[in-house]
């Protein structure tokens, strides 16, 4: 446990119980440095932050620190290809091949893309083995998912995409648009909304990222998530999270300058909960705010369909997906609402919206913790303070 840590930001007065919720995590769960920030009916109510932004705790966690919020990408990645069909320029129920016609390969020539937003594509993993780097090189990883056959028929089972979520929808977005999907998301996205979160992160802001803290490895001789996922080197699983052989080391990686510049729409957004809790905070007021609008409350209410649901095929945990986000679950509980919709990221960053209380939430953090669910033991508190409130 660490002692108490001075809070900053700006916090309504009567959401004054998430700002103790947020300060007891830093008692409870020896919480470094995170930022949290609510957003209700486009209003911001909870701007906070507090903590180090650096394992040796001697650098401030700032107003406009940034870090690695890993899977929380997803949403920000599943927004640009909504957006596109949104403007009927992307088909979800057409062939992926459509529009990337390499992508046939391998029997894959039928594979709707609503299947790549839904886990469904039975491509979560790469199976021939990929040299180290080649995280970092777009047109490799493409490739390799072109010749990749599904690993089951898709569309009769789900697994989570981890990674190849991000190349997948990225090269859609991209053979559509012309732009990477990191392009596309900063000039239709985080520029027009203002919010400070990127795919491909610039150098100017280097300052300011937060080190990733890599959680505590759990005891391998027993069972555990991780060691499920590890037993086999040749299971989908293991080759989930084990090919590149980069993706073994994240605490390294997503600490490296490559990392940074790289755009890994499934994995290596750097942003800030304020601008994270933006984005849900638009969507969940039907997708407009300030002016601004960057998906119809129709896309929106087709997007949060349940898709699948039950233990996927990867991390065998008890999911319901969507197109693009995770719907809340025993598994992952966002809140009391039912549409409740978003993606949590390796470690316990979280993002969500929901359309029945207009609340848009946002969390980052830099200390990662290993758990045996997607659900963070730091979020129950600031998720049930932000409802005691609303």
């Amino acid at each position: 446990m660490t002692t108490a840590v001075e809070v900053h930001g700006t916090c309504d007065s009567a959401f004054e119980r998430v700002r103790e919720a947020f300060a007891e995590n830093f008692r409870r769960f020896d919480e470094v440095g995170a930022s949290l920030a609510v957003v209700v009916d486009g209003k911001p109510v909870v701007d906070l932050w507090g903590g180090y932004a650096d394992a040796a705790r001697t650098r401030a966690w700032e107003r406009d620190t940034i870090v690695n919020v890993w899977s929380t990408t997803k949403g920000m990645t599943a927004v640009c290809a909504h957006r596109l069909a949104d403007q009927r320029r992307l088909d979800l129920d057409a062939p992926v091949a459509k529009y990337w016609p390499e992508f046939a390969q391998a029997g894959k020539a039928a594979i709707p893309v609503r299947w790549l937003l839904s886990h469904q594509a039975g491509l979560p993993a790469i199976s021939e083995p990929l040299p180290v780097g080649a995280v970092f090189d777009w047109e490799m990883m493409v490739r390799a998912l072109e010749r990749q056959e599904p690993w089951w028929e898709p569309g009769t089972k789900h697994g989570y995409h981890a990674f190849t979520y991000g190349w997948l929808v990225g090269e859609v977005v991209r053979r559509i648009t012309g732009k990477s999907l990191g392009t596309y998301f900063r000039e239709e996205i985080a520029e027009p909304l203002g919010a400070d979160f990127h795919i491909g992160t610039p150098s100017e802001c280097d300052w300011r990222v937060a080190e990733i803290i890599p959680p505590e490895m759990p005891d391998l001789s027993k069972p555990n998530l991780l060691t499920r996922m590890l037993s086999d080197s040749e299971s989908i699983s293991f080759k989930t999270i084990g090919n590149p052989p980069d993706l073994m080391v994240m605490g390294v990686i997503a600490n490296s300058i490559a990392w940074r510049r790289a755009e890994i729409p499934a994995a290596n957004g750097h942003g800030n909960a304020r601008s994270v809790a933006r984005v849900y905070g638009v969507l969940a007021r039907g997708g407009e705010v300030d002016g601004v609008r960057i998906m119809s409350p129709g896309a929106i209410e087709r997007a949060i369909v349940e898709q699948a649901s039950g233990p996927d095929e990867v991390m065998h945990l008890d999911l319901r997906t969507a197109l693009g986000w995770i719907l809340t679950s025993p598994e992952a509980r966002l809140g009391p609402n039912q549409r409740a919709f978003g993606n949590s990221g390796a470690g316990g960053s979280l993002g969500f919206a929901d359309l029945d209380a207009k609340v848009g939430f946002g969390y980052a953090m830099n200390r990662m913790i290993q758990e045996e669910t997607i659900m963070d033991k730091r979020w129950p508190a600031l998720i049930d303070a932000v409802y005691d409130c609303v």
